[in-house]
């Protein structure tokens, strides 16, 4: 007795095609109606097959869309076109509304006749409910920061503009009592004048860690050229800074964003690197500022113990502050051989080029 012969390959196609449940696919005549349905379709869509099979696709469609003639423009782009994608609002059978793509592909015969139409439908209902929660998310998030900022400033501002310079005045105060006091109160005197000074000190770099008045006044490229050199070298690190190929600073609100993470990218160097030096570069790129800062230290990678990358917190500001403000952010490196966070923020207007 032989052994039966394997089903032929189309065929083997067709059931695939009539088992698949993620995707809706099935045929439609040159006309628009449907001539095959699959389980897929009939999961996503509602419909048994003999309630379908036979009528025209429209029915899919919201009432706005068939009243502006949608579904034979969409036919006819396919035609035109060879296929067409689309994302919109479909229907249910039970008339509750879901979130497709939809891909429609004009199918022709060895002559060129036009036979019908193949139509895969997914539904992105669900991905489409998480991708507006998160930029509702990240829209709430950049309110928060722009609030955050707003409120460092004014902080700043008034430490600056008030504190900072009644202390100033105290120490010139102090410096002119201790020329007319004798000899033998002078130390005193000194030791008050040492005391306002490094509360000055302080003072001066609580309003830079705030908000760094060079960034309203002078740009970002003074405000990073002022913390590389009055905080950055004082950890033990050399730092430099790299702008030779940024054509355009970018307005205050992204030089904001990038002066942050560039302030928790360095800190992390502080912190964990062990590096001897680090360089900021900064270039512009597609309408936007690209930064990489770069260590030389211990590196960054499996060999690492601790959290999981996005598990440490600065790490993940960084990250979000990035994509609140449009662009993307990135670290990288091999341990030994040092780390690079890299990021890329859109410039939401034109500005002036970089003063030379």
């Amino acid at each position: 007795m032989s052994e039966s012969a394997p089903p032929p390959a189309d065929a083997d196609f067709r059931l695939l095609v009539q088992e698949v449940v993620d995707y809706a696919i099935f045929m439609l005549d040159p006309e628009g109606h449907v001539v095959s349905w699959n389980a897929g379709a009939e999961r996503i869509k509602g419909y048994q097959p003999d309630e379908i099979i036979g009528k025209h696709f429209s029915i899919f469609y919201t009432d706005e869309d068939i009243a502006t003639g949608k579904p034979a423009r969409e036919l006819e782009t396919a035609i035109n076109a060879g296929r067409l994608e689309d994302e919109g609002w479909r229907i249910r059978k039970d008339g509750t509304p879901f979130w497709a793509n939809v891909v429609i592909t004009a199918l022709h015969d060895e002559h060129g006749h036009l036979r019908g139409f193949g139509k895969v439908t997914r539904d992105l209902t669900e991905r489409r409910t998480v991708q507006q929660a998160l930029a509702e998310r990240r829209r709430l998030l950049g309110h928060l920061v722009r609030a955050q900022e707003l409120e460092r400033r004014r902080i700043a501002w008034d430490v600056h503009d008030d504190s900072i310079q009644s202390m100033v005045a105290v120490g010139m105060r102090l410096q002119l009592i201790a020329k007319r006091l004798p000899e033998e109160h002078r130390a005193t005197l000194n030791r008050l004048d040492e005391a306002v000074r490094g509360t000055i000190t302080r003072l001066r770099t609580l309003v830079f860690q705030l908000r760094p008045t060079a960034i309203d006044r002078h740009g970002l490229v003074s405000a990073l050229n002022d913390y590389l050199r009055d905080v950055v070298a004082g950890w033990g690190v050399v730092p430099t800074l790299h702008r030779e190929e940024l054509t355009q600073e970018p307005p205050t609100e992204s030089a904001i964003t990038i002066f942050r993470i560039c302030q928790e990218a360095l800190t992390n160097v502080h912190k964990h690197a062990r590096a001897a030096t680090v360089g900021v570069y900064l270039s512009t790129v597609d309408n936007g500022t690209l930064v990489r800062v770069v260590d030389d230290g211990v590196g960054y990678g499996p060999a690492k113990t601790g959290p999981e990358p996005l598990e440490h917190f600065g790490l993940i500001e960084m990250r979000e502050r990035a994509e609140t403000a449009g662009g993307w952010w990135t670290i990288s490196g091999t341990p030994g051989e040092g780390t690079t966070v890299e990021f890329w923020l859109p410039n939401p207007a034109c500005t002036p080029d970089v003063p030379a």
